[in-house]
């Protein structure tokens, strides 16, 4: 299998082979349970949906609730679906996946939704200097943007100018992370670096070699 659905638990730091202190991030990944397999013939593409987290099954769709049952499961929060296979590795509908799928030392790609920053100005979202002093009869222009273009011609602020607006709630994809530890019978896995999202966020994790 190609990869898992995860969730952040949290930033620590471990030690490397040569003695150095490595941050890292420390992700739940699965159990998952695969809840569809998609393929060519009958839906257009090869694919297998996966299913992580326990839901309430009051908060669950009754459409939701049926699809969970035919895969003899209960409700979860987050699905997803994977493309890649590994040869001889294809699942089949109702399998549980767990974080025995990685190898300690495999580099694989983590994706998740960064944190939000709401509206910011242009010295925090673009790293902008600001307009300068503060003497001179400038008022309140420290984090101010400056000028944003010509007058006459093109009458118009070009598309794509950088200024104020909201940051942040990205889908951002980090690649090449190795795996720093692997405890397979808590379904943990540490990461080296930092991946987005905040504490208790869901990540997708995949194998990239």
């Amino acid at each position: 299998m190609s990869g898992l659905i995860g969730k952040k638990i949290g930033m620590t730091s471990i030690f490397d082979a040569d003695g150095k202190n490595v941050p890292c991030t420390v992700i739940e990944a699965g159990p998952c349970v695969v809840t569809q397999v998609k393929t060519k013939e009958k839906d257009g593409y090869e694919a297998i949906q996966l299913a992580f987290d326990e839901q309430k099954e009051s908060r669950t769709t009754k459409a939701l609730r049926g699809h969970f049952a035919k895969a003899k499961t209960t409700p979860k929060k987050m699905i997803a679906e994977f493309t890649r296979f590994e040869k001889g590795q294809r699942k089949e509908f109702g399998d549980v996946l767990t974080a025995d799928i990685f190898i300690e030392g495999e580099f694989i790609d983590v994706v998740g939704t960064s944190k939000g920053k709401g509206f910011q100005g242009v010295v925090k979202r673009h790293g902008f200097a600001g307009v300068g002093q503060a003497t001179h009869g400038q008022h309140n222009r420290n984090r101010a943007p400056g000028s944003l273009g010509a007058s006459s011609w093109p009458s118009r602020v070009f598309k794509g100018m950088r200024m104020g607006g909201r940051m942040g709630g990205d889908r951002v994809k980090m690649i090449n992370l190795q795996i720093m530890k692997l405890i397979p019978e808590k379904n943990i896995v540490v990461v080296k670096g930092s991946v987005p999202g905040p504490n208790g966020s869901y990540l997708i994790l995949e194998r990239w070699s």
